[in-house]
C-alpha cells in the first residue's frame, strides 16, 4: 500500500450514531444513560445532545464500531448509524444561531506504527 493511500480522506471513515430514547420512566432512563456511556466508552465523542461520532482509520475500523453499537442498542427507542468518509465529514456545515461555525474535527484518532 502507498503512504498516501493510507490516509486519504476518502478511505478514512466516521460513524455517527443518532438516537432517539424513551425517558418516561426510570428503567428507560437507566437504559439510555447506559447507551450513552457506552457510546463514550467505545470512542464516540458527543457532537450534539443525541448524535455521536468516531473517527475510524477504515471502513474495516467503522465495521467493527457499527457492530459494536448494534450490541448496545437499547430494547426501546431509535437509533440511525450511518458511515461517512473523512471527505464527506469536512463538508458539513454546523451552525449556532444563525452563526456558522468551524466544522472541527470531533476526534483525532493516533495510529502507532
Amino acid at each position: 500500500m502507498i503512504s498516501g493511500e493510507r490516509f486519504s480522506e476518502y478511505r478514512v471513515m466516521w460513524v455517527v450514531v443518532f438516537f432517539d430514547l424513551p425517558v418516561d420512566t426510570k428503567k428507560a432512563r437507566r437504559e439510555a444513560a447506559l447507551f450513552r456511556k457506552n457510546l463514550l466508552r467505545d470512542g464516540f465523542t458527543m457532537m450534539q445532545f443525541s448524535i455521536y461520532v468516531r473517527h475510524c482509520a477504515s471502513s474495516e475500523n467503522a465495521a467493527v464500531h457499527t457492530k459494536r453499537v448494534k450490541n448496545l442498542l437499547p430494547e426501546y427507542g431509535n437509533v440511525v448509524i450511518f458511515t461517512l468518509t473523512d471527505k464527506q465529514f469536512a463538508q458539513m456545515e454546523v451552525f449556532s444561531s444563525k452563526q456558522q461555525k468551524e466544522n472541527k474535527s470531533y476526534g483525532v484518532q493516533l495510529e502507532l506504527f
